[in-house]
């Protein structure tokens, strides 16, 4: 069981970047690795952070996975395979099925049938 912890900072930029805490203070860098799609992402950049302990880990989007779905990215301590996090990209079709748009299109039908039920007050008074 990995020590280590993954805290998101931002998503900008097609970089996904976060913080790794308690690494040990003796400067050694943590072996990080970044999967998607069972392949591992190259080019991931982990700088050492401000404090003992903490490092920088930019992850930068392959292009192939901007694309219709939902992409997910695993963050393992590749020390022990310990999964520290994960982030995910949904775009295209499956945000259709996205629960934020099922709660937004719920929202626009109560607002009309309330509208419809006022009118309906109203007309019967």
């Amino acid at each position: 069981m990995s020590r280590l912890t993954l805290t998101k900072i931002r998503f900008r930029n097609g970089i996904w970047e976060g913080k790794i805490g308690n690494a040990p203070a003796t400067g050694a860098r943590p072996e990080i690795t970044v999967m998607f799609q069972d392949q591992p992402v190259r080019d991931v950049i982990l700088t050492e952070g401000q404090k003992d302990g903490d490092w920088l880990v930019a992850v930068p989007v392959p292009a192939e996975a901007v694309a219709d779905g939902v992409q997910t990215f695993v963050i393992f301590d590749a020390a022990d395979s310990t999964r520290l996090g994960d982030f995910t990209l949904i775009a295209g079709e499956a945000v259709a099925d996205d629960l934020r748009a099922e709660v937004e299109l719920l929202r626009a039908e109560l607002d009309m049938l309330k509208r419809a039920f006022r009118r309906h007050c109203l007309e019967t008074m």
